[in-house]
Formats: C-alpha cells, structure tokens, sequence
C-alpha cells in the first residue's frame, strides 16, 4: 500500500497565513488565522520522500484560478501548488513565478496546458523556457501529450516531469518520453478530460503498469476518505481540483465557488459545447443552463451564434501591467472568476460531481490540505473498507 504513513518527519512548514504573499496575482484579502504544520503531521509516500513534503497533496494548477496565493497556501501548508498557466503568455507566467519564489521555499510547480485553439498552441517553448530559467520545481503537462524535446530540456535542468494520463496507453507513452510521474485521470476529473476509466480502476491500472514513478489520483478526490481510498488503490499521491476552486485563495469568482458548495454528484456533466477556445476537446463542467441545452446536441450549435455574440466580460492577466478587460463570447471557455461579470449560466465551469458531493463549505487552502491529509491518514489506519470501488461515481 502506497499510502501507508511510514513515520519521521520532513522540516516543518514556517508559520505564516496561507494569502500572506500575494504578489501581483489580486487584490488583497482579508488576514486570516494562520495554518500550522505540525512536526508530526505527516502521511508519507514515494511523493512525499521524493519532494519532501509533508503530504501527498498536490492543487491543481487550474487555468485562470490557481494563482499564487493559492500555490502559497498550499505548499506552506505541507501540499504542492501548482500554477495554472493558460491563457498567460510567458512573461506573466515569470511573474507569477516569482511572486511564488519570494513568499516560499517550498515546492511548488506549474502546469501547462497543452491543446490546440485554432490550430494553435496557447503554451509554447516560451513557456517552457521561462520555467527552466526560473528553476521550477514540476512541470506538469495535461491535454496532449509534450514534445519530447521539451521533456528532455525540463530534465536536463533538473525539473521534475509530470504528465497527465488519461489512459493506459498515454502513459505508456508519457514513460517513453521520459515522465517523472503520472497523473491518473480518471472519468470523475473536471475540466478537459478524455478518460474512460473511473479513477480507482486507472490508478490500479498505471500502478500495474508502472512501479517505477510516483503516481497520483485524479478524479472525485476532495475529502479525506477519498484520498484514503486512492492511496490504498496504489496512487501515491491527489491531485485535487474541484475541492480547490472552493477555497478562500482560488481565483474563482464566488458565484463558481458556491455552486460547487451546493452541487451534487450528479450535477457536472461532459460536453463539447464550449468548443469555441477547444475545438472537439470534452469537459467536465457544472451543468448549469447552457451546459443542459446543448450538451448531446453540441454539433447544431450555430456558428456564428445569433442574437448577443457575448455573454459577460471579464479580466485577463489579473493584477499585472498587461492584465485587459475582454469580452466573453458565447460558448467560449473563460472561466468565470471574481473580475468576471455576466450570465454564469452560460459559461464553464469545470467541476467534478462526485467531488462537489463532498463539499460542504469554502475554507482557506491551508485547512483544507491539512485537514483532509490528516483525516485520510486516520482512516488508513484502520483500512476495513477501502477494497470496494463504492465511491465510484460514474455520474462524475
């Protein structure tokens, strides 16, 4: 069992507020209470022996939301944060690097996205480079898969290369290239997601396959007995999504973050209908309005769509020189966040169902890793249980 706590202690987290660095990336937020980390506050794993962190957590770098002070929060809190890099061009993703840089030492990463818009590729080598000159720690890669001349740079540098897998045969492919790790992506993960597996059955599958890289569930994990249960599947670490958008420090904007409170297991849904920035790509995303109009139909949406062409606006690059107030077309792929006005009935809104089923509350990043690793650590104590699939919700 790759979850089983093993005992000693990496260095404790230094006490500070999980938003207390900033940076660019927003406006300010109330002080809160900070959230230690506790010398005996551990559940070890490959992950954690290999980063040396407290946990094995690690907060979805989700486009648009995971900023810097929600990478903070999570890495001060014993976790990973990783940044969410499109749609920021290279030079503020240096930014936004940096303001994680001055606010920790601990590790942290950035996720690039990769998957064509209109015949291109928003993260380019640029990116890349950026994150290379910077010395990232990960580099994780979700959508296609890299180029191999890509991989191989990050490695050369000494940056740790993680890729999404939604299947057997892309992390077949993702160890050819050389990965460090693989994200098991099961059919319950939000956002673009082109998984046929629940995740517990993905995780036994990759762990099969492979006991040569860590490992990480992704999919329906947002409590602690879902992390329990893919640490005892063969995962050796979550990576967490939807639980996240729900916290204090994710760039959502509050109307996302409390229908993600109030949702239900059966209350996300697969689409393409947001095809407008992803051409063909599937998403899990709340099923609000637009999303139950059109989902199953998507290939008679018009195009160009008649009446209003634009369904709010919102602000790019939040917090830096460049950042620019920009229309949001119907159909489109901007998710909603707090400089977002408009009709969130008809925008995305990537969210996990089974995930939203265990979400009862906003809380600060920082409790949430702690609270959830400590209780996934208490229940794997005492495992009688964890053998069945039970939580796996194919309603997603």
């Amino acid at each position: 069992m790759n979850g089983a706590n093993d005992g000693g202690s990496p260095p404790s987290s230094r006490d500070v507020e999980p938003d207390e660095e900033h940076g660019d990336s927003g406006p300010e937020q109330p002080r809160r209470p900070p959230i230690y980390v506790l010398e005996g506050n551990t559940l070890h794993t490959r992950l954690t022996r290999e980063l040396g962190v407290n946990y094995p957590f690690v907060s979805d770098g989700m486009a648009f939301v995971s900023l810097p002070p929600l990478v903070l929060a999570v890495s001060e809190a014993g976790g990973v944060g990783m940044l969410g890099v499109v749609p920021e061009p290279p030079d503020v993703l240096d930014v936004r690097i940096q303001t994680v840089q001055a606010g920790t030492q601990k590790p942290f990463g950035a996720n690039l996205l990769i998957a064509p818009d209109g015949g291109q590729h928003r993260v380019t080598r640029e990116h890349v480079e950026v994150c290379i000159a910077r010395r990232v720690p990960i580099v994780s890669f979700q959508g296609d898969l890299p180029p191999a001349e890509w991989v191989s740079s990050l490695k050369r540098a000494g940056i740790r290369v993680w890729v999404q897998a939604p299947s057997v045969e892309i992390a077949r492919q993702a160890l050819a290239l050389g990965a460090d790790g693989l994200i098991a992506q099961g059919r319950q993960a939000s956002g673009i997601n082109h998984s046929g597996l629940p995740t517990l059955a993905l995780v036994r599958a990759l762990r099969a396959m492979t006991d040569t890289v860590p490992v990480l569930a992704s999919g329906g994990i947002a409590d602690g007995l879902s992390a329990a249960r893919a640490l005892f599947h063969g995962a050796d670490g979550v990576w967490v999504s939807t639980r996240m958008v729900a916290s204090v420090e994710a760039y959502a904007h509050p109307g996302y973050k409390q229908r993600i409170v109030d949702g239900d297991a059966g209350d996300s849904d697969f689409t393409t209908v947001f095809g407008a920035d992803w051409p063909g790509q599937r998403m899990r995303v709340v099923r609000n309005r637009v999303v139950r109009e059109w989902t199953g139909r998507e290939g008679r949406v018009p195009m160009p769509t008649p009446g209003p062409t634009r369904v709010g606006t919102t602000r790019l690059f939040p917090g830096t020189p460049g950042g620019a107030s920009v229309d949001i077309p119907r159909f489109s792929a901007f998710i909603p966040t707090p400089d977002t006005e408009g009709d969130l009935d008809e925008m995305a809104m990537p969210a996990s169902g089974a995930s939203m089923a265990r979400i009862e509350s906003i809380q600060p990043a920082g409790q949430i890793v702690v609270e959830l690793m400590e209780r996934a650590r208490r229940v794997l104590a005492d495992p009688h249980g964890l053998e069945a699939d039970t939580d796996e919700d194919d309603r997603g």
